[in-house]
């Protein structure tokens, strides 16, 4: 009896001391993507998503130094992601960068699904999608390559993706359900490969999360949903559910609208132009051109994407 419980004393420790490592050091936290990883709302605004409560919860344990999602942008496709990590201004970032969170690949899938939901149905081309799907597959692998070269100091985890059709009839729901699981197949296997995490948040919504995506007409989780994926991550990342966010820490709502993020970021791109002239900051980092912002707006108006 004594040697079991001497056993388990040293099992405990080693779990203990495992978490306490793993939550020891401040992370330089980068959530690069598309709109889920900057925190798009059902209601076509902006305001704390997965990635931003990651960091709160980092910054609340004292694990956080530095946190910014300046590298995801709604509607970013894995070819635009790629593009981005690749860019110049995201240089300094990425050398920087202890922890890195990636979501990319569902505009690539998504924007080939024609959802009717007042009619309640889904439609796609199967060879549109199989096409969309190997170029994800390519463009992934690049990310994580360019990643791995450009920030190697950095943990990657590739965020998973969920069932965003959840008030669709049940029917409608099996053709789209299967090119998404393929999709988070080729993510995780492409993370695998790469010696990346791969986040999985699909299980944590199902089929019929209406709680989490309470627009008819949007995609896009709500604060519990975010809540979903972050602790999906905050899981991966300790190795346990000691760091995990409950409903009762989200934050208050305070959602910018596109139009005041535009303004906002046009102000910052004319700022650091004028300083880059005066030859003030010769190494600043070039911000990422928003002027293209008022034609996404267009695309979002019209359609449902991340």
């Amino acid at each position: 009896m004594r040697r079991y419980l001497c056993f388990m004393g040293t099992v405990i420790l080693t779990m203990v001391f495992s978490v306490s490592s793993a939550l020891a050091q401040t992370e330089n936290y980068l959530s690069i993507g598309d709109s889920l990883a900057a925190g798009q709302t059902p209601y076509q605004q902006i305001d704390a998503g997965y990635s931003d409560l990651i960091a709160m919860k980092l910054g609340m344990t004292g694990q956080l130094s530095f946190y910014t999602k300046e590298l995801a942008f709604p509607g970013y496709t894995t070819a635009d992601v790629l593009k981005r990590v690749k860019s110049e201004g995201a240089s300094d970032l990425l050398a920087n960068a202890t922890l890195i969170t990636v979501s990319a690949g569902a505009n690539d899938l998504l924007r080939l699904v024609q959802a009717n939901p007042t009619a309640g149905t889904l439609a796609f081309s199967q060879l549109q999608t199989d096409y969309a799907l190997n170029i994800a597959r390519k463009n992934m692998e690049k990310i994580l390559e360019a990643l791995k070269k450009r920030a190697p100091n950095a943990k990657i985890y590739v965020m998973g993706y969920y069932f965003a059709y959840p008030n669709v009839h049940p029917s409608q729901k099996e053709g789209t359900n299967a090119q998404l699981v393929k999709l988070n197949t080729i993510l995780q296997q492409q993370a695998e490969y790469a010696g990346a995490a791969y986040v999985d948040v699909y299980n944590a919504f199902g089929l019929n999360a209406r709680n989490f995506l309470p627009n008819l007409f949007d995609v896009h989780p709500n604060f519990e949903g975010y809540r979903q994926m972050a602790n999906a991550f905050l899981h991966e990342y300790s190795g346990s559910k000691a760091l995990a966010i409950s409903s009762n820490e989200l934050p208050k709502p305070n959602p910018i609208s596109f139009d005041q993020i535009l303004e906002q970021l046009v102000k910052a791109e004319q700022k650091q132009e004028d300083r880059e002239k005066e030859k003030t900051t010769p190494t600043a980092r070039a911000l990422p051109s928003f002027k293209g912002y008022a034609a996404f707006m267009e695309k979002v108006r019209a359609k449902e994407i991340f």
